[in-house]
This record gives C-alpha cells, structure tokens and sequence, in this order.
C-alpha cells in the first residue's frame, strides 16, 4: 500500500536537481525547426536543412489500460524532464488501433479504464500524481503526454503498436498482419487517418510509424506493398508535415524486398524504414558461439535485410534495441557490444526500449518490473547509469547536412565503454575519453593511423604497456589492420613480428595486449579490444592544451628542438627517443 506515492526524500531531492539541471542548461539544448524531412539518408530540419538526429526512447501506451506507463509513480511531466535530462530528444509513443478506431472505448475515461481491470492502486496513483487526467478520455489522456512532451521540447514519434490492447507480438495473437483476427486493413487505414488528423498541426509530433513488428502465417511482400503504401498515402494525405515510417516483415527485421522493388509513392522527402534488432532477434546464437564470428555473421545479416537501405538513399530508423540492465544476459551484453560499434559506425537513428521501469499491468501481472527499462521499478531513479552512459555516445550526430563543423576525419570509437580514444597530452599515455574530445584521426593508404595536422601515428610498442605516439610511421609497429570476423579488432605487429591487438585495462588507458577471443572460443570475450574506426566531421570540444603539440608546423622530423623534446619524454608514455632521432 501507498507505494504509488513517489514523495521520499531521495526523489524529492532528485526532482529539485532535475529541475536545477534543466534551468541551467535549457540555453545550451538545440532547439529544431520542425517539420523534419529527409535528404537522401539522413533526416533534416525542414527548413535549415541541417541534420537531425533521432535519439529516442520508447513509451509504452499500448496495453490494456490504453494509458501511457508510469503515471501512477510520478507527474507526466517530472517523467518528460526525466527524458530530456538524460539526453534523449525524442519520445516514439506507441498506441493501440482500437484508440483510434473504437469509440466507445477510447471514450472511456482514465478512471473508468483502470477501474474495469481491476487497478485500483493505480488509480490512486494517477490521482495522486497527474489528478488532471484522471477524469479524462483515454485519447485525451495520450495528448496530453505528447503536450507534456512538446513541453520539454521532446519531438514524438506516434507508433500503431497493435489492435487490440495488450503486450506485443507473437505470430497467433490476431494483431500480427493484414487480415489477422484484429488487423483489417481498412479498419486500420481509418484508424491511421483520424490519429495523423488529430495531431495535424500539433508540432512536436514529427513522425508516424505505420505499424510495429509485422509478422505471423499470413505475411507476404505483395499484401506488404498494397497496403503500406496505402497506409502511408492515408498518413501523408492527412497530415503532410510527418515523417512517414515503414516497418519490415518477421517482426520488423527484413526489408529485403525493397533492393530490387523500390516503393511506389506519390510523396517524396518523408520516406523513413524502421529496423527492431535485439539479440533475439538471432536466436542464442550470442550465447553459443564465438563473439567475433558471431557479430560478423549477424551485421553481415543486418545488412543485408536492413542496412543496405542507407547505402540506397533511405533514413533507417531502429525503432527498438535494448538489453537486460541487470548485467546478467550473456547474449544481451554480447550483442550490445556489437551493436554499439554497428550504431556508431553507421550513425543511424534510434530508440532504446524502454522507457519503462514497471508497468500497471503486463500479460496478467499487476506493477511488472521492467529490466529492460532506463527507468527503475518507481520511475524516479536511472535503473543502470552506466548503460545510459554508453548509449549517450550514440545520441549526437557524428556526421550528415549541416555538420560539417571540421574536415572529414576518424575517431576511434570503443564500443563496451561508448567512449573514444584520446591524448590529454604528450606526458600522459593514450585514454578513452568523451568521444566529443577525441582526437581527430586520419587512416593512411599505408595503414597508419595519424592524427590529422601532426606527424604522430600510433604505435604499438610493447607488449602489456601503454599505447604510444610516435613520428616514424614507416615500421610494422605503426601499421594497423582491422582483424577478425567482426571487424574490430585493430591488431599491428611489434618488431620481433608479434601479432598484437590494441587493449584497455580497467583504468581506460589505451594498451598493447596479445590479441584474444579471435575465433572458435565461446567463452572468452573480446570486447576490450572491439574498436570501431568511425567517420565525423564534428569538432572537438576539448581546448588545446599547452601540454598538446598539435599541429605539424609544431615538430619536424628533422627540428632539432623535436628530438631534444623527444629525449626528454622518452619513457614518459609519450614519444620515444628513438621515434624523434
């Protein structure tokens, strides 16, 4: 009892520095020109043209009270600057058809929902926390989250979920395709029009997705096509300012069909597919097999069904990928590790699910604790910082229209931590870092990797010590190679010829270790050593340094000054005094 009463000191106290934190960065938070549309893969701002990014998070609306989750643990609109503090600058909102397309139920006010299925606590919690809406009809109710939202200057994604209300998907649940026990399709094209018309003219919702996950004995690419295109045609008729989204087959993970039958519509520049990848989506594979030959053949699948659409022009949103926080899933952590470095490669648009940390009710079950969600059981705390912290690496643009802030360039991304390598300076070995400070790198045609405007490459120097830089870039010991199936282990070869792979230790510094886990071994687990080599053109944010040498009119091969400097910091993590002789 009274647990819906979310007034401790702890989260009293986490709100007064929310609020403190919103107030003292609300300048700095980049504010887009909406609509958004698109230019060749990248989604823009309308009228800028520039690049924006959807880093998103998904909130549940779909099960059976038809109300978006949490409201009884805390107001919609600590859980909007909740959002927006942990960096996400996008909502998809997911909602059932019925919402739109049964009167009688979507009438249905928000007490009189809960009440009918038995959540009485959950109506003293709504009363207790959002008493505006506790009287309201549920459509009323869901617009008034995405006000909230719009609030918080949170753009909103609206996702038809399923028909029926309830949790998502399995292939025999009547929801799965067109002409499904649940799924007629010109209930649906309806259902669509009227939800695109409500929010014409409604400025934060900036997209729809047609619908979540199709799948089930009766999916087929022709009835795809007839009414994809039909339901898209409805969206962009009724409301022409959205983002239009289409899901794939088997559970939104197969767009195959689209290389060789392109869609037909009469709209352009709103066009946007939409990717699920979890582990699961593979099976147990992760759990199974070697992670590297894992990882190659899954991206290798991952392009092939999906991926490919950005190299043929298309924004490829993936509207759902997320993990177990708890740490314990051998095959989330294992795929998240690969994820990572794909998402950051790539630099597509996203939404973790979920948001959720419990829910009213979930497939029978009063108050589920959701260990997938960012939020914990009572929707006031982080359930897992370090997650979120990985994952923010993701949330900013590396590269698209508008952002060319410096010249292309690499930085090399560390997908198990979500961070980039870095110099702090020439007395200090390499480190992973923000990858907003990462150095800008540069690969050569003769395999060395330089930081641009130097002459400094990184070398492996010796086994089990630290990563250096140096300035003759002409020997084994600077030459790098992306080994493995996956891709991403960078291995070099010391000067007695040992094959050997770039590392981290526990303190984040950057170090030279024999290379490991790279084929056949299902327990070992390479993720220290998966680096990802990652097109940018965003700026550094770090100021130079006085300790920093920087650019190449700096140090000269042949500069006295340079190797009487080198002498100097030999043995020091920096560069040798071999390297400046």
């Amino acid at each position: 009892m009274g647990r819906f009463i979310s007034s401790t000191p702890l989260c009293i106290l986490l709100r007064l520095l929310l609020l403190l934190l919103l107030f003292l960065t609300r300048h700095t938070i980049p504010v887009n020109s909406l609509p958004l549309s698109t230019n060749s893969r990248w989604i823009v701002d309308d009228q800028t043209g520039q690049r924006v990014k959807l880093a998103c998070v998904n909130w549940v609306s779909h099960l059976e009270p038809i109300v978006a989750e949490g409201l009884s643990k805390q107001p919609m609109d600590v859980i909007s600057k909740k959002i927006l503090s942990m960096g996400f600058n996008c909502v998809r909102l997911t909602w059932p058809l019925f919402l739109a397309t049964n009167d009688s139920l979507a009438s249905l006010t928000v007490r009189q929902s809960f009440k009918s299925l038995g959540l009485q606590e959950s109506i003293a919690g709504i009363q207790s926390n959002n008493p505006s809406i506790i009287d309201v009809s549920l459509i009323q109710a869901y617009q008034a989250v995405v006000s909230s939202l719009d609030n918080n200057n949170i753009m909103v994604i609206l996702d038809n979920h399923i028909s029926k209300p309830g949790w998502c998907c399995s292939n025999f649940d009547g929801n799965g395709f067109f002409g499904d026990q649940y799924f007629n399709p010109d209930i649906w094209i309806k259902g669509l029009t009227r939800i695109a018309t409500l929010f014409n003219g409604v400025p934060n919702v900036v997209g729809m997705s047609l619908r979540n996950e199709l799948r089930g004995p009766k999916q087929n690419v022709n009835d795809w096509y007839k009414y994809m295109q039909g339901g898209a045609e409805a969206v962009h008729s009724a409301n022409p300012n959205v983002l239009v989204i289409l899901s794939g087959l088997s559970f939104d993970s197969d767009l195959s069909f689209i290389k060789t039958r392109p869609v037909n519509l009469t709209f352009t520049e709103k066009l946007v597919f939409e990717m699920h990848w979890y582990s699961f989506t593979d099976g147990g594979v992760w759990g199974t097999g070697n992670p590297n030959q894992v990882c190659g053949n899954v991206v290798k699948r991952v392009m092939g069904s999906t991926g490919f659409l950005l190299q043929q022009g298309y924004p490829l949103f993936v509207s759902e990928f997320g993990v177990d926080q708890r740490g314990t899933n051998v095959n989330d952590n294992r795929y998240l590790n690969c994820f990572m470095g794909v998402a950051a490669e790539l630099d597509f648009d996203w939404a973790y699910w979920p948001l959720v940390g419990s829910y009213y009710l979930r497939e029978g079950v009063i108050g589920s604790n959701e260990y997938y969600g960012i939020l914990n059981w009572n929707w006031c705390e982080i359930r897992n910082s370090s997650l979120l912290q990985r994952i923010s690496a993701l949330q900013s643009p590396l590269q698209g229209p508008g952002l060319a802030e410096s010249k292309p360039h690499l930085v090399i991304f560390h997908p198990a931590t979500g961070l980039c390598l870095q110099r702090k300076s020439l007395f200090e070995p390499l480190c992973l870092g923000a990858c907003s400070e990462s150095e800008a790198w540069s690969y050569t045609t003769q395999k060395s990797l330089v930081i641009k405007g130097t002459y400094f490459c990184l070398q492996a120097d010796e086994l089990e010590k630290p990563a250096k830089l140096g300035v003759i870039c002409s020997d084994s010991r600077s030459k790098w190679e992306m080994i493995s199936d996956s891709k991403m282990h960078l291995s070099s070869k010391l000067s007695n010829g040992t094959s050997v792979c770039l590392d981290v230790d526990s303190n984040n510094r950057v170090i030279i270790n024999a290379c490991k886990c790279l084929s056949k071994d299902n327990i070992c687990d390479p993720a220290s050593q998966w680096f990802k080599l990652v097109n940018s053109t965003r700026s550094s944010s770090r100021a130079k340094s006085l300790f920093l040498v920087d650019s190449v009119s700096d140090i000269t091969r042949t500069d006295f000054l340079g190797g009487l400097l080198g002498r100097v910091l030999a043995g020091q993590g920096g560069i040798s005094k071999s390297e400046l002789n």
